[in-house]
């Protein structure tokens, strides 16, 4: 793989599942685009930390497979775990001109294993927040979707499978 410091740096952050090493990638106005919602941006070091600090404690054996990248902009993939479900994630990194992680897009499948780091990932970050109520409604608000796609997957999309 390449030999951006940063860019190795923050693999070797994500593989070891060390949230505070990944943070001494970040530019002091990094944000990150979530593949979970549209309604808003994790902005600063300490707000992102928080979130790969939840992540870290969701997604298991974090293993890079793929790097392409060159001057600012980087993308990385890899194959992890989220409970009994495999997960694939594309990531989507800016960096500024110190070379720091300014800007980090997130992008996952299947499905399934989203509603899966969705579900874990959440109620994390409130209760360290400090808001267990919202906390357990997030938690409670997420287990019928995360049901209903691990569902799906092992019992509908078999049957839309191609036909040999």
């Amino acid at each position: 793989m390449g030999d951006h410091p940063t860019i190795a740096a923050w693999r070797a952050a994500g593989e070891s599942g060390d949230a505070a090493a990944a943070g001494r990638c970040l530019a002091p106005d990094v944000q990150m685009i979530s593949p979970l919602t549209a309604a808003f941006r994790f902005r600063g070091p300490a707000q992102v930390t928080t979130v790969l600090e939840a992540a870290f404690e969701v997604i298991d054996g974090i293993r890079f497979h793929t790097e392409l990248g060159d001057g600012d902009t980087w993308s990385l993939f890899y194959h992890a775990r989220t409970g009994r479900d495999a997960l694939e994630e594309a990531q989507l990194l800016r960096l500024d001109g110190d070379g720091l992680i300014r800007e980090i897009t997130f992008f996952g499948r299947p499905l399934p294993a989203l509603t899966q780091v969705m579900a874990g990932i959440g109620p994390r970050l409130l209760r360290r927040q400090g808001r267990p109520g919202l906390a357990r409604l997030v938690g409670l608000a997420t287990g019928p979707l995360n049901t209903m796609t691990h569902t799906g997957e092992k019992k509908i999309m078999p049957k839309a499978a191609p036909r040999a």
